[in-house]
């Protein structure tokens, strides 16, 4: 309403400026026309000034009613803004009461709500901590069976440490023992047999083994590999020389003793070397080729490692350098050899079975074939025979139907037949 009678007063206003503007300027246009028409014109300014008087007299009027009405209003518009702040007064004292029972209300619903809950959570937490009491309980108890145990396994196994410290001081004596077999030459040949026998015995059977043999020209060997051709028979030598390997690896000798005693280890290796070359390899009688087996696998890799001339000569000799582990692979590959030997020998007369089962096939071919045409022959009498049958059959029914139909006519028996 309000922005109504402002737009109705500024429009009016416009108004009266336009009817001023047009006024001003017509009374200018007038200023400026001819003189013979100047009564016209002052009659014309006075009517025109008459209606400028009478239109601001008009619009004065409407302003003063526009000024009443707009006190009118605006005295209204206080009064009813009285009512509505009294009633926005009233309304939010009523609100605020009802809010505050529900405040109230729902303070005591959460209270209520919130001692059951925490009676709640009380009781899942007293069972929850009797759980864990339990668990903890059950636990340490496991706990304590284990820690007993585990004392009574440690118990025993201080035991068996024990005993081993005992076993580990009857080594340290068996390990001097051997340090004193190996020291002399012929132990230490003893034991180079006892550990060449024990590999040889789990690498081949008996029969392709012979110990201490004594060949053509009159030496002993002490292995002899029955092989089959074209390997041939292979020699195997156990011992070997300890010395000055030892004498040489000695950290507590001097240089000098030490490269001294080198020295005499590889003159020591090749008169070996030379040695099974000269009495173990025998043209058609075995290899061409003979093992020198060295038990001890630190002097297998000193000669490999810095003995290269060594490795030379015994390949040149036809002499094979073999540790335990390398002797191992050797008698590894005979057992083979003498599994395709026998393999191919068994090849052989499976084959001579072979064409003997052929022969007996073609006999037996033979005599399928005879019984075979006997067969076809007792089929065909046979089916002869079910031809006759099949008759005779047919001649009975026949002579039935005679003696059903005209018993009368069949001639009756006197006993002269």
């Amino acid at each position: 309403m309000i922005k109504r009678l402002l737009s109705a007063h500024a429009q009016a206003a416009e108004r009266t400026r336009q009817v001023e503007e047009r006024l001003v300027q017509t009374l200018t246009v007038l200023e400026h026309g001819e003189k013979s028409q100047n009564h016209q014109n002052e009659q014309l300014r006075e009517f025109l000034l008459q209606q400028l008087d009478r239109a601001r007299g008009q619009a004065h009027d409407d302003m003063n009613k526009l000024s009443e009405r707009f006190a009118d209003l605006r005295t209204g518009l206080e009064r009813r803004m009285g009512d509505l702040q009294t009633q926005v007064l009233e309304r939010l004292a009523s609100g605020t009461q009802s809010m505050g029972k529900q405040v109230a209300e729902s303070l005591t619903n959460s209270t209520e709500q919130l001692t059951k809950q925490v009676e709640k959570l009380t009781l899942t937490t007293d069972n929850r901590l009797k759980d864990i009491s339990n668990q903890v309980d059950e636990r340490l108890k496991q706990g304590f069976e284990k820690t007993t145990s585990t004392f009574t396994e440690v118990v025993k196994r201080l035991a068996l440490i024990d005993e081993a410290q005992k076993r580990i001081t009857e080594l340290s004596t068996n390990v001097v023992s051997l340090q004193e077999i190996l020291s002399d030459k012929r132990s230490r040949g003893a034991f180079g047999e006892v550990q060449l026998e024990a590999l040889v015995r789990n690498a081949l059977p008996d029969q392709h083994v012979e110990w201490q043999y004594t060949l053509s020209n009159g030496t002993r060997v002490d292995c002899l590999l029955r092989l089959p051709p074209p390997t041939g028979d292979v020699c195997i030598d156990a011992k070997f020389p300890l010395e000055n390997f030892q004498a040489m690896t000695d950290p507590q000798r001097g240089e000098r003793d030490r490269l001294e005693s080198s020295r005499r280890f590889k003159q020591d290796i090749k008169k070996h070397l030379n040695d099974i070359a000269d009495k173990y390899i025998i043209p058609d009688e075995t290899a061409i080729g003979a093992i020198m087996f060295v038990p001890a696998e630190s002097i297998f890799a000193e000669i490999h490692a810095h003995h290269a001339d060594l490795v030379k000569q015994a390949h040149d000799r036809g002499v094979w350098i073999c540790s335990p582990s390398t002797l191992m692979a050797v008698l590894t590959t005979a057992r083979a050899v003498l599994r395709d030997d026998a393999l191919r020998k068994q090849a052989g007369k499976l084959r001579q079975y072979l064409i003997e089962l052929n022969t007996e096939f073609d006999r037996f071919r033979t005599r399928m074939d005879k019984l075979s045409r006997h067969i076809e022959s007792a089929h065909e009498e046979t089916r002869k025979v079910h031809i006759t049958a099949d008759k005779i059959s047919k001649r009975f029914a026949a002579i039935e139907q005679v003696q059903t139909d005209a018993p009368d006519a069949l001639p009756t028996h006197t006993g002269d037949d």
